[in-house]
C-alpha cells in the first residue's frame, strides 16, 4: 500500500526571536517526534557534514527518518554529500546546487552527472525548485525537464509563484506550466507564497486565495504521484516554513504568526487530501 510520510525541516525549527536563546537540537528533535512527524530534513553544505553527522544518534533515539537537502557549490561537491546522506540512511536527497548555468545543455550535463553519481552511491536524487539554485526560474526548469526526461523534482512551488509573480485565478498558460511541474514531482514542500512574498501567514484572510491554490496543487501533485508509482512506494511531504527573514516580522523583530502551529496545520491538510485520494 502506498504511504505518505510528513517530515519537518530542522531549519524551520529555528525561532530567531530577538534576545531569546534557541532550543537545543535535542529539544527540537523531541518536539518533532512528540508531534508525530515521520522524519526530519537537514540541509548541509559540504563544510557542515562533520557537524551534521553528530545528529545521527538523535534520528535513531527518536525513531525519525532522515531526508537531506544538499547545497553543492561545485560539480565535485555532490558525491561527498550523497555519501553523507547514505551514511545517514536518508530516504532521498534533494539537490539545490548553487551553480546557475544559462544554457540548458550545460544544466542537462550537470543533472546527468549528478544522477549518475547518485545511482553509483545508491540513493534517490531529486532536484528542488528553488531560487538562487540550478532551478532558479520556471522557464529554465521546464526546458531542463524536457532535455532530461529522467529528471525528477522536489516541488517547492512557492519560489516560482514569486519568481513569475503568478496571478490568481491561474490563466491557462500558468496552469499548464505548474501541471508539468507536478507531473515530474516525487516530493513536495509545504509553504504558501503569494505573488510578492515567498511565505505568507496561513490564517490571514487576505491570504486565503493563496492557501486554497497551494492546497489544490498539493492534492493534484499527490494524485499524479499515486498514479505513477508502485503500490509499495512512499511519498514524502516536507513542512518547511522558514524562520526570519523568510517569515515576515514586525518592527520588534517578532513573527506575525506561529510557524509551528502552521506546520501542524499543513500536515493536517495534506493528510486529509491523501486520505481522500485513498
Amino acid at each position: 500500500m502506498q504511504k505518505l510520510e510528513v517530515f519537518q525541516s530542522l531549519w524551520a525549527m529555528e525561532q530567531r526571536i530577538p534576545g531569546q536563546v534557541e532550543a537545543s537540537v535535542d529539544e527540537q528533535f523531541q518536539r518533532i517526534a512528540a508531534a508525530g512527524f515521520h522524519g526530519v530534513c537537514i540541509d548541509p553544505s559540504l563544510d557542515e557534514i562533520a557537524d551534521m553527522r553528530k545528529l545521527k544518534p538523535l534520528f535513531e533515539q527518536h525513531d525519525l527518518n532522515c531526508m537531506v537537502n544538499v547545497f553543492p557549490h561545485t560539480l565535485d561537491e555532490m558525491r561527498p554529500l550523497l555519501e553523507f546522506a547514505r551514511e545517514m540512511n536518508a530516504c532521498q536527497v534533494n539537490a539545490l546546487g548553487t551553480l546557475i548555468p544559462l544554457q540548458v545543455g550545460e544544466g542537462a550535463t550537470m543533472v546527468r552527472r549528478w544522477l549518475d553519481e547518485a545511482a553509483e552511491v545508491g540513493i534517490p536524487l531529486l532536484f528542488e525548485t528553488h531560487r538562487d539554485s540550478l532551478l532558479n526560474d520556471l522557464g529554465y526548469t521546464l526546458m531542463l525537464l524536457d532535455a532530461v526526461p529522467e529528471m525528477r523534482l522536489c516541488a517547492d512551488l512557492s519560489h516560482f509563484v514569486v519568481d513569475r509573480e503568478i496571478r490568481l485565478p491561474l490563466n491557462a498558460r500558468d496552469h499548464e506550466y505548474f501541471q508539468r511541474l507536478l507531473q515530474r514531482a516525487d516530493c513536495f514542500q509545504g509553504r504558501v507564497a503569494s505573488a510578492e512574498q515567498v511565505q505568507v501567514q496561513l490564517s490571514f484572510p487576505q491570504h486565503q486565495k493563496w492557501v486554497d491554490q497551494f492546497r489544490a496543487w498539493w492534492a493534484e501533485g499527490m494524485k499524479l504521484w499515486r498514479q505513477s508509482n508502485p503500490e509499495d512506494a512512499t511519498l514524502v511531504f516536507l513542512c518547511e516554513l522558514g524562520p526570519p527573514p523568510y517569515a515576515i516580522t514586525g518592527a520588534d523583530g517578532r513573527e506575525l504568526s506561529d510557524r509551528w502551529e502552521e506546520a501542524l496545520q499543513i500536515r493536517a491538510w495534506v493528510g486529509s487530501a491523501w486520505a481522500e485520494l485513498a
